[in-house]
């Protein structure tokens, strides 16, 4: 009976075995999903596709590549995600990464949404309140959420109107949307390195830049000293956008879901020309 039992506790072990790595490759999923670095995970994956099959079909130069690949992406991925490692080394110490977090809602952004921000837009512009709203798509903006304050509340114009009413808690910083929640407030985004723009735009239009480039974020700003309002997708700012234009572009990129086709349209109306 003893290589019986012998054989249920190696059973035992392997189940035990493949639990635990389950659980670790279920965390750290978590722990990336909704930031940039789920676009890393995914390029891992394509890039580990292509090696089982130069290994299966014995394309030794291509699995010769994949392999160097894979030795200096090591040292890329410490340089390039530096603060999404040292923020998961943070979550794992405190625990957050067990928890639950209540204010990521999953979805594409709906009309309601397109029209609440539009009717923000405009009342904040006719009274020269200054504004910063970012849109998710694709890339997750969960680790700029997490440096603003939760809300998790249903996106409306007067919500966002509120939020960037002046000397009220909440009124510095951007506001970022969710589907069709705003997922946070007062948050902080990165400003733009780049020295082509121009010295007049200030701190709102910088971060509106500085997220565009780091993400796939659509971000609208309302300038406080103008009225003017202004869109950054992509790196590039359109500055000074009317009701139609502003429509046009949040209503093809979100409702119809074609984003090139969005920016190209803009790119024609010579938005680059009004990066500075």
């Amino acid at each position: 009976m003893g290589w019986l039992k012998d054989l249920w506790f190696g059973y035992v072990k392997d189940a035990v075995d493949i639990v635990l790595v389950a659980a670790v490759i279920y965390y750290l999923i978590l722990l990336v999903r909704g930031t940039r670095a789920m676009q890393l995970v995914k390029g891992l994956v394509v890039i580990v596709g292509i090696w089982l099959v130069s290994s299966v079909l014995g394309l030794s130069t291509l699995r010769w590549l994949v392999s160097q690949a894979f030795s200096l992406g090591v040292v890329a991925v410490l340089v390039l995600f530096q603060p999404e490692l040292r923020r998961a080394l943070e979550h794992l110490g405190s625990g957050q990464m067990f928890r639950r977090r209540g204010f990521r809602r999953e979805g594409a952004v709906g009309e309601g949404t397109v029209e609440a921000i539009l009717q923000a837009a405009d009342y904040l512009s006719k009274r020269r309140i200054g504004a910063l709203i970012a849109v998710e798509r694709d890339v997750g903006l969960k680790e700029y959420i997490e440096t603003g304050v939760p809300l998790g509340a249903t996106v409306t114009k007067e919500l966002l109107i509120q939020l960037f009413i002046p000397n009220t808690p909440l009124h510095d910083g951007a506001a970022i949307i969710v589907g069709d929640a705003v997922a946070a407030a007062s948050c902080y985004l990165p400003l733009t390195e780049n020295p082509a723009i121009h010295q007049s735009l200030g701190t709102r239009h910088r971060a509106a830049i500085g997220l565009s480039e780091a993400t796939d974020a659509v971000v609208v700003v309302v300038s406080e000293e103008t009225g003017d309002v202004s869109v950054a997708v992509g790196g590039h700012l359109a500055r000074g956008l009317g009701a139609e234009a502003l429509r046009a572009l949040l209503m093809e990129t979100f409702e119809l879901g074609d984003d090139k086709r969005a920016e190209r349209r803009f790119a024609s109306w010579g938005w680059r020309k009004r990066d500075g």
